[in-house]
């Protein structure tokens, strides 16, 4: 241990006895430290504020959608979700508890005195609260009997009520959808920005009030989100669910299926996955700059046994074994690699907040603890690998040779 600490001690000193090669030595590992925390950051914090958003729609919460790909769009011949297919849902499937279709309404505008903006209108009914998890704080969300009654009310969203320039409570007032009127019955929670685009631009209105606006069409946009009671039976479900609109559509069999049955925290899952793989990529790509440093850690590192030789020869004419130059040569190339890593983690967290900062509506960055030690203990390995020729060299030299050294 004293002779460690000794070592350690040895290191040190020549480190500082050289500080400007030392700092010019670890920019590379400054650098490329810094661009990996900076790049996992801000796709950590994205990846969280993905999370929380949808943290509230659990594995028990399936959406019924239909599948389109690139040629459907080219061909014009696109897949629905049809009022049919809800019923079946409805209906026809055992085991399905509350369902939440939505409905998307085309309108040319909404208007409150004089004021016109454009909104996400969306059709849907009394479950959709329970289902998504979205509660207003003010006024009240839909009733079961708005839809019976098909009465003209919308809940609305807090940047709609913003644009809208209504009161901060705007239950009561009155608002023009398209050529329609409608009564403010609730404001919705707020969600926030995602991406610089606000999640809370929107309206609901009862589901059959929007179907009679989309008029006698049965091809409107639509999906439907719905909750299994029995978490133990979401996958039954989704089985029974899928078998159920295949025999109401009469889909041969082999044919493939023109809609889909996920679960809501799919996407989340799905967003782990590519998130994951896009930080190991962007990561890997960058962490290239780290072997550049690396690279740089042992050029130098050549270079300082060159100039040490004859230190090198004093030293095993005192008695140093070649294991203690072997030590003390990986210590100074581990040092200087380890204090880059950590310039470089500060310098990287404080790049990812800034950026982060800078895009309107982007997340908070995010550096979890794992990615902090990670970076630090690569940083020294690396700088331990390629110190590993340098150190060689100067404890393989010959104590005669290196005394006559010049």
């Amino acid at each position: 241990m004293q002779a460690l600490l000794e070592a350690f001690r040895a290191a040190l000193a020549s480190l500082l006895a050289n500080r400007m090669r030392s700092v010019l030595t670890t920019l590379g590992i400054v650098i490329g430290t810094g661009s990996v925390i900076a790049v996992v950051s801000l796709v950590q914090g994205f990846s969280a504020s993905i999370k929380n958003q949808l943290a509230d729609l659990g594995g028990s919460t399936l959406t019924l959608q239909a599948v389109n790909t690139n040629e459907n769009f080219q061909s014009g011949r696109l897949n629905y979700i049809t009022f049919d297919d809800l019923d079946v849902l409805r209906y026809r499937v055992p085991g399905v508890g509350q369902v939440a279709p939505i409905l998307a309404v085309n309108v040319p505008g909404i208007s409150y005195q004089g004021r016109t903006v454009t909104a996400q209108v969306q059709a849907s009914n009394a479950d959709y609260a329970a289902v998504y998890a979205r509660w207003p704080v003010k006024g009240r969300f839909l009733a079961p009997a708005d839809d019976r009654g098909r009465r003209k009310v919308a809940v609305i969203g807090d940047k709609l009520r913003v644009d809208l320039d209504m009161p901060e409570d705007p239950v009561g007032e009155y608002i023009r959808i398209g050529n329609e009127w409608f009564k403010v019955i609730g404001l919705m929670e707020k969600q926030g920005d995602l991406l610089g685009f606000s999640l809370d631009n929107y309206l609901i209105i009862p589901f059959d009030v929007g179907r009679s606006m989309m008029g006698a069409s049965n091809r409107p946009f639509m999906q439907a989100s719905f909750t299994v009671p029995d978490l133990e039976q979401v996958n039954t479900v989704r089985e029974r669910v899928t078998r159920a609109i295949r025999t109401a559509r009469r889909t041969p069999a082999g044919e493939g299926n023109t809609f889909k049955v996920e679960a809501a925290d799919a996407f989340v899952k799905q967003f782990d996955q590519i998130a994951g793989t896009a930080t190991l990529v962007v990561g890997g790509v960058v962490g290239i700059s780290l072997l550049v440093g690396g690279i740089g850690i042992m050029n130098i590192m050549l270079v300082s046994v060159t100039e040490r030789t004859r230190e090198i020869g004093i030293l095993k004419a005192l008695g140093a074994t070649r294991r203690d130059i072997l030590v003390q040569f990986l210590l100074e190339a581990a040092m200087l690699a380890l204090l880059g890593g950590i310039i470089g983690i500060i310098l990287g967290i404080a790049a990812g907040v800034g950026i982060a900062a800078m895009i309107p509506g982007f997340p908070p960055a995010s550096v979890p603890i794992w990615v902090i030690a990670a970076a630090a203990g690569f940083s020294a390995l690396v700088g331990v690998i390629f110190g590993i020729m340098p150190a060689s060299k100067a404890a393989g030299l010959d104590p005669i040779e290196a005394l006559r050294y010049e």
